[in-house]
């Protein structure tokens, strides 16, 4: 193994499996797989690229710490060169973290500086600018996720929201410098180093910037940031004769399908309508489930009576009616409930031969995938920029989906089955 991941949720670790199983042109990827947690046993030998998902975004600063070095641990005894943490390209956290604490914590035991932390997407709309992220033509607090359910996101200037998790001083590199080179950037890192900043915000609104990184970090131990840290990485390895290149080779997956969706942001309320439009959909009401008239059964049912016809359940709302519900039943309270209501739900669909699976919502995505006990992934093509098609790598015959809340065009989840099937374009 090459190339080593920790992702703090499973979409995540899904968008950039993605980038690097798919690589830039001419070259290719490299060889991916997604692992569901720690690993028990060593990777398979072909693996080049190793991607562990975590579900460590939003849980105490100190276990997300500690599941985190014990990733590291693992991805180290499989051989890998360079590790990338990699977080959501909308920075989610809180002043407490946990993106701070762990990058601070796997540069200590690598015992590295100057590391490099950049979220930018720029395919998605995500770019960072003096230091300030953006989404779209919006700082980020003005995108929509200063209303986020866990991690609602109120300062765009990166260095000021990692420096209130307790990391000490963080640096920057500047566009301006980032156009100078490779020289100058590894020149900036170096006395970014030097001044003792562990990690280093580094700007980029362009794919082009992101090669420019990660070219300037091609020997790096570790590196920080969104999927498109990651998109210059396997050219290092390929370029240098350590891997051999090329795209992503898995197998479609045919057989009953199902939809569960528990993201609320803006971009998912518009895909639920789209689908709705041509497909059936299930409301999950909130109330109903807290005081225990809705189950995992009703919805189970609704699945099973629309098999093959792309059935959608969901329990997205929009902001105001979402901070109703954790006002009356508590934050914690509803989002443990709600998930594992998708987790029982896609256990029984699972269970009785549900074989397609498409799931919205980085929390959801984690619990509906560790319920069904599925250890691992092969990375398959790319259904929309940062979503690929995941095919178990036992014997399980599950194909799945698993979108981040803002991710995917309009007629994604239709397509996304489509995908899975090896059909390609959706033809419903």
């Amino acid at each position: 193994m090459l190339l080593g991941v920790i992702a703090d949720d499973f979409t995540g670790a899904s968008d950039i499996a993605n980038t690097i199983a798919k690589g830039i042109a001419p070259e290719g990827g490299l060889r991916t797989v997604q692992y569901l947690g720690v690993p028990a046993a060593p990777a398979a030998a072909d693996v080049e690229a190793g991607v562990i998902s975590l579900k460590s975004r939003s849980i105490p600063a100190t276990e997300a710490v500690a599941q985190s070095l014990a990733a590291l641990d693992w991805l180290l005894a499989q051989g890998c060169r360079q590790i990338v943490f990699k977080y959501c390209s909308t920075f989610d956290s809180t002043p407490e973290g946990n993106i701070g604490p762990v990058g601070v914590a796997l540069a200590r035991r690598l015992d590295v500086r100057g590391v490099i932390a950049c979220p930018a997407f720029p395919d998605a709309g995500r770019s960072v600018y003096m230091g300030h992220l953006f989404v779209g033509n919006r700082l980020l607090n003005e995108s929509g996720m200063e209303h986020h359910p866990l991690n609602p996101m109120t300062d765009p200037d990166l260095r000021r929201w990692l420096a209130r998790q307790g990391t000490g001083p963080v640096g920057l590199i500047d566009w301006p410098t980032l156009q100078r080179g490779t020289v100058a950037t590894r020149a900036a890192l170096d006395a970014a180093a030097a001044r003792g900043e562990q990690l280093v915000i580094a700007d980029a609104i362009r794919n082009d910037d992101l090669l420019a990184l990660a070219e300037a970090c091609a020997d790096a131990r570790l590196l920080t940031g969104g999927s498109g840290i990651a998109l210059g990485l396997p050219r290092n390895f390929i370029r240098r004769g350590a891997a051999h290149g090329g795209t992503p080779d898995v197998r479609g997956v045919g057989g009953p399908e199902a939809i569960l969706v528990g993201s609320c942001s803006r971009a998912t309320r518009a895909q639920i309508e789209r689908h709705r439009a041509s497909h059936p959909v299930f409301a999950i009401d909130v109330d109903q489930v807290m005081e225990g008239r809705l189950t995992a059964q009703d919805i189970v049912a609704f699945i099973r009576a629309n098999r093959e016809t792309a059935p959608l359940a969901y329990s997205s709302s929009d902001p105001d009616q979402v901070a109703a519900l954790q006002k009356k039943y508590g934050r914690e309270t509803v989002a443990h409930t709600l998930d594992a209501l998708f987790a029982s739900a896609a256990k029984e669909l699972f269970e009785s031969g549900t074989r397609r699976i498409v799931v919205g919502g980085g929390e959801t995505s984690g619990a509906v995938v560790s319920a069904l006990g599925i250890t691992s992934f092969r990375i398959g093509p790319e259904i929309d920029p940062g979503v690929p098609v995941l095919v178990s790598e036992a014997g399980a015959g599950l194909g799945m989906a698993l979108k981040s809340g803002n991710f995917g065009a309009e007629d994604f989840f239709a397509k996304a089955l489509d995908a899975i099937s090896g059909t390609g374009a959706d033809a419903r």
